[in-house]
Parts: C-alpha cells; sequence; structure tokens
C-alpha cells in the first residue's frame, strides 16, 4: 500500500527499507518515516506521560534514537514495530527516571485529572479526564497494554514482538487493567 507524503515520496514499506541502506537517500527516507509515523508515536507516548511537553520531548529522543541507530536496522519487523519499540524504552526509562515527579498511584484523588486539566493541549471533557486518571493510575506495563490495545487497536502479535512479552502474558496484563479502569471509573460517577 503506497502513501504519498508532505515531501511527495511515496510511502512504501519495503522501499523505505531500501533508500534507508543508501546514504544518498537515507535522510529523504528517514524523513518520509517521520512524517508517517510522529503522530502516531506522539499519541502511544502521550497517553503515557499526559504531558503534552513531555511527550514532545519524548518523541524526539525516539526518532533520534531511530536515526543514530538506523544501520542497526535490519527490516525483520515493521518500521512501525521498530519505532514502537524505542518509544516504549524511551518512555518506561523516563517514566522510571521521573517517578518522584510524576503522578502515581499513590497520589491523591483526582491529582491525574487536574494536571491533565492544567495542561492547555488538553481539551477532553470530565469523562475524559477520569479516564485518563484511570489509565494513568495502572502499572507501566497494563497502561502500555491497554493503551496499545484500547487506542490504536494493536493486534496481540505485534504487541508481542514490540514489548518482548507473550500474547497470554498481554491478553492478561489487558484484561486486568480494563477490570480496574471499570472499577475506578464506577466508583468516581
Amino acid at each position: 500500500m503506497r502513501q504519498t507524503t508532505m515531501a511527495g515520496m511515496e510511502y512504501n514499506e519495503k522501499e523505505i527499507i531500501a533508500r534507508l541502506k543508501e546514504k544518498n537517500l537515507r535522510a529523504a527516507a528517514f524523513s518520509a518515516i517521520v512524517e508517517k509515523h510522529s503522530q502516531q508515536i506522539y499519541w502511544h507516548i502521550r497517553r503515557m506521560v499526559l504531558s503534552h511537553d513531555d511527550a514532545n520531548d519524548l518523541v524526539q529522543n525516539t526518532f533520534m534514537k531511530a536515526w543514530s541507530n538506523i544501520d542497526k536496522f535490519r527490516g525483520d519487523s515493521q518500521i512501525s514495530t521498530w519505532l514502537y519499540r524505542i518509544a516504549v524504552n524511551e518512555t518506561l526509562t523516563f517514566l522510571n527516571r521521573n517517578s518522584n515527579n510524576t503522578v502515581s498511584i499513590n497520589s491523591p484523588e483526582g491529582a491525574i485529572a487536574e494536571q491533565l486539566e492544567s495542561d492547555t493541549h488538553f481539551n477532553g471533557d470530565r469523562a475524559d479526564a477520569l479516564l485518563q486518571e484511570a489509565i494513568g493510575r495502572l502499572p507501566d506495563k497494563q497502561r502500555l497494554t491497554f493503551v496499545m490495545k484500547y487506542f490504536e487497536d494493536m493486534k496481540y502479535e505485534q504487541m508481542s514482538e514490540i514489548l518482548d512479552t507473550s500474547v497470554g502474558a498481554l491478553k492478561a496484563s489487558y484484561h486486568i487493567a480494563v477490570k480496574k479502569i471499570e472499577e475506578f471509573l464506577e466508583t468516581h460517577d
């Protein structure tokens, strides 16, 4: 399936991978990758960190890391899978490094909603803020699994490749996450 990017380069996964291997075509091919995948990577990260500025920084880190490791990409997986893996690692590193500065499950009631509502880039309603708060209270792996399955409608097999976890473990994690979110939403009508 071909998709024309703003740069005018048609996006065909096999052609892009081939262009990445040629030094003189690499920058244009990578620009097409950034253009095609940056928005979905942004939203994936944003649902994990909640802050627009942090999400933008992590997207930039993801693509910088991808660019600096472009020679290591063998093409065994889809480009999107490779980028998601980098984004997940960058996001988890950020969350672990900033665990004292981020809202956690032990934060006072409404802290995540307050953080979201104070973000000038958040334009959701109360229901969306409650959903985001419920998601924000999940442990990192459950939150990742939920975001990838619920918001991005990703197949368990692709999630398994990205997260290096079995499909069965992902299904269990998603089920537990859904239960926790439902329980949170029921108590916060």
